[in-house]
């Protein structure tokens, strides 16, 4: 593949760097995900070389990338967008560059809908009849987020240490959060989740809240409700602004791997938007971003 013309694809995300390259006849040459270490999207000067050297890590030597797609998580304003294809311009991509919820509707095969990420974050994006980019959610994890996985180890450790205050039995929902970091007791719990309030310390325990509501916990059943409730809430709110489309594609770590959230994302929005179709991407968010490069040079 040497002196190959590609188009590539990039989504970054606040785990991994998934990167799709193909020969402009579809073919694929690489599909990889790297370790999203370190990834901000800003300053855009610094996340444009992050992206850079990761993608010539990943091409074959003497390639040439003639169309550059970019999903990113952090991108929450189309300027901030801009300012990171500008950036990219400066180091010779023909970039298209976009929120990584952005990503869902093109690698669903669609032109039109709205996309929502519930992984490490949470965010939902569509746009409007002018094609404006509408925004909702995406605040951080501790804002909000709800949905994602470190919002879900919060209000779940909250309504299990609220419970025990009131002398309440422990249905499940505090013993495995109890078990998940790794500690004896109630105290120890609030003092391991609030000691080290990062993503990284809080979002891979929430597998533990869904194992409780699978056990029968009603406290842990009831905080991932309300995380699909809020998620819902995200595509009602571009609805009201004058998003466009039929379909609500969804993606992201927690809805991958947890039915239950998307069950309760799915129940809820059948009732507040009955008019739209949620439909999981069954393809990598990367695809979409393939998408957006290959139609700068078609």
């Amino acid at each position: 593949m040497t002196g190959a013309e590609l188009i590539v694809g990039l989504d970054a995300g606040g785990t991994k760097l998934g990167v799709r390259a193909e020969a402009l006849d579809g073919s694929r040459v690489a599909d990889v995900a790297l370790p999203a270490e370190e990834w901000s999207a800003s300053p855009a000067g610094d996340a444009a070389r992050w992206l850079h050297a990761r993608i010539r890590r990943v091409l074959p030597e003497g390639s040439t990338v003639v169309a550059l797609g970019v999903g990113a998580q952090g991108l929450d304003t189309v300027e901030h967008a801009d300012e990171l294809g500008d950036e990219l311009g400066a180091l010779g991509y023909r970039a298209a560059v976009v929120n990584d919820a952005q990503l869902l509707v093109p690698a669903a095969g669609l032109r039109s809908g709205i996309g929502v990420i519930a992984g490490t974050g949470s965010i939902a994006v569509g746009s409007d009849a002018s094609g404006r980019t509408l925004f909702a959610g995406g605040w951080g994890w501790v804002l909000g987020d709800e949905g994602g996985a470190p919002a879900i180890v919060r209000e779940a450790t909250i309504a299990a240490l609220r419970a025990d205050d009131e002398g309440a039995p422990d249905d499940g929902l505090l013993s495995g959060l109890v078990r998940a970091f790794g500690v004896d007791a109630a105290p120890a719990l609030a003092r391991a989740v609030n000691d080290d309030p990062t993503p990284e310390n809080w979002g891979p325990r929430a597998i533990a809240v869904f194992a409780a509501a699978d056990a029968g916990s009603v406290l842990a059943t009831g905080v991932i409700e309300s995380a699909g409730q809020s998620l819902a809430a995200l595509v009602d709110r571009l609805v009201a602004r004058g998003a466009t489309g039929s379909d609500v594609v969804v993606a992201g770590s927690v809805f991958v791997h947890q039915p239950r959230l998307l069950a309760a994302f799915t129940r809820t929005l059948g009732t507040t938007r009955p008019a739209l179709a949620v439909v999981p991407l069954s393809d990598a968010p990367v695809a979409g971003a393939v998408e957006l490069a290959r139609r700068l040079v078609s």
